[in-house]
């Protein structure tokens, strides 16, 4: 790596970690768990959809999805097809109503919170067993973050990988424990424009040069060496179900979910919903086509995660190519930081505040026993990133992507859209979703089938059937449920 690619990447660490001192002081002034865990509902259409969007597109996406394209063809899109759909219906069908029914639910911050407020319940049940998914899953979410950001700054720079992972985990760790939500959607923003700009430029710069002869390969010469490379239908049908299946994982993604809570208008949320949904159709399409135009520009390479970084380095100078590779470590970073955060609000409200301080705990404790479970959180991620048998990145994600999507998806869209659905329904959904996922992926990971899907689809019969034969709920609750559907501001 140049010396003018490595002044590049530090400046970039500086601007991500001047962002949270400035929330951080900006805060002192305005103080609250909500300023800190939800920035005060005063999220805009552009800072919320790019938040989003980018808190969602790890390093996968410029390193996992191009990886499999240029190795296996295009039989490998299915995840990004089935991401795209889920990630628009998320915005169209949840977005809207989620946002609303969490003001009426006691201005809910968390989505353990929302589902308890929504049923106006006194028990812990939903906070507990949400609670513990959320330290779990986010736990191993956040060790696939580090351990992307350690495999990224050796890649990129050289840098001992364990270093840098530890590097990179202490830069998000500083500007997330110190500016909280605001500075997460605020870095998630720009990391979300630099990859925006990334995935744009060097495909169409690379299509530019192969077009003019520059290529290695040819089309015709890469379906020759891999039959069906440019056939969508070549992936098995498990694959494509699979593929697919990864779409549901947004209706219960906390940490992509929490960005419709905050948006500050319902004008607000349909901008974002535009904005995120291209942003994604962009990032998802460039993605793809990255490992597709390198295979015919770079021929056959070692190792065909490094592919975005080769076609970088092969068409722009050192200046240009740092600012396109900050983009992985900003893919990476922007996932961790809105994890942590998502974790330790969990934990801080809906643990610390009303189970282990029974409501004693002022604003000032809330965001300090926030900030204590984002080092915590980090320490113990990173010591599972480090350890050798943690297993892939790839695998890391998926897991905990299902897990999420399986017990919370289910039992969040039934809370905005049917009125019968009670208390004992949404417990039965998370636990049986959550339950499902997890014995599918020790038990029956060899039919080739992800995880997520019977787990979404037992967790959404069992909030169904639980709900049926169970008394209805309250007036209260249903009354809350009719305030919430026409609420407007």
């Amino acid at each position: 790596m140049s010396s003018v690619e490595t002044v590049i990447f530090v400046i970039y660490l500086v601007f991500m970690l001047a962002i949270g001192v400035y929330f951080f002081i900006k805060t002192k002034t305005n103080e609250g768990e909500k300023s800190y865990f939800l920035g005060d509902r005063q999220m805009g259409p552009w800072v919320s959809a790019l938040s989003a969007g980018a808190s969602d597109m790890s390093a996968w996406s410029l390193m996992g999805l191009p990886a499999s394209v240029f190795a296996f063809g295009m039989g490998q899109t299915w995840i990004g097809v089935g991401l795209l759909i889920g990630y628009a219906l998320s915005w169209i069908l949840e977005a809207p109503r989620l946002r609303r029914f969490t003001i009426v639910a006691d201005d809910s911050i968390t989505i353990p919170q929302y589902l308890t407020n929504r049923f106006k319940s006194t028990h812990s049940a939903i906070r507990i067993l949400c609670a513990v998914l959320f330290l779990i899953a986010y736990t191993i979410y956040a060790a696939s973050s580090m351990k992307a950001c350690g495999t990224l700054f050796h890649t990129v720079t050289g840098m001992d990988a364990s270093s840098a992972m530890y590097l990179s985990a202490l830069i998000i760790i500083l500007y997330t424990f110190l500016g909280g939500y605001s500075a997460v959607c605020w870095t998630d923003f720009f990391q979300g424009m630099l990859m925006l700009a990334a995935l744009l430029i060097a495909p169409i710069f690379a299509l530019g040069i192969i077009n003019s002869g520059g290529g290695v390969m040819t089309a015709e010469q890469v379906a020759e060496q891999i039959p069906g490379y440019w056939n969508f239908l070549t992936a098995d049908w498990r694959d494509i179900i699979s593929g697919l299946g990864w779409g549901l994982g947004y209706f219960g993604m906390p940490h992509i979910i929490v960005r419709f809570m905050s948006i500050k208008s319902a004008s607000a949320v349909k901008q974002s919903r535009i904005i995120g949904i291209v942003w994604t159709a962009i990032i998802l399409f460039f993605g793809c086509a990255v490992g597709a135009i390198g295979h015919m520009l770079l021929g056959n390479i070692e190792d065909s995660s490094t592919v975005f970084i080769q076609v970088v380095r092969y068409i722009f100078p050192a200046v240009i190519s740092g600012i396109l590779l900050s983009a992985i470590l900003a893919a990476a970073m922007s996932s961790a930081d809105s994890q942590l955060l998502a974790a330790s609000g969990a934990f801080a409200s809906d643990v610390y505040k009303p189970i282990i301080r029974k409501n004693k705990a002022n604003d000032s404790e809330m965001m300090w026993a926030g900030r204590l479970i984002v080092i915590v959180i980090s320490i113990v991620a990173v010591l599972i990133a480090s350890n050798p048998n943690s297993g892939s990145i790839m695998g890391l994600v998926e897991n905990a992507w299902g897990l999420f999507g399986a017990a919370f998806g289910p039992a969040v869209l039934l809370s905005l859209y049917w009125k019968r659905f009670n208390f004992g329904g949404a417990v039965a959904a998370i636990f049986f979703g959550g339950l499902v996922d997890i014995v599918w992926l020790v038990a029956f990971k060899s039919t080739g089938v992800y995880e997520i899907v019977p787990g979404f689809i037992i967790g959404l019969l069992a909030g169904v059937i639980v709900t049926l034969i169970t008394p209805a709920p309250s007036k209260d609750v249903e009354e809350l449920f009719d305030k919430a559907v026409a609420y407007k501001d």
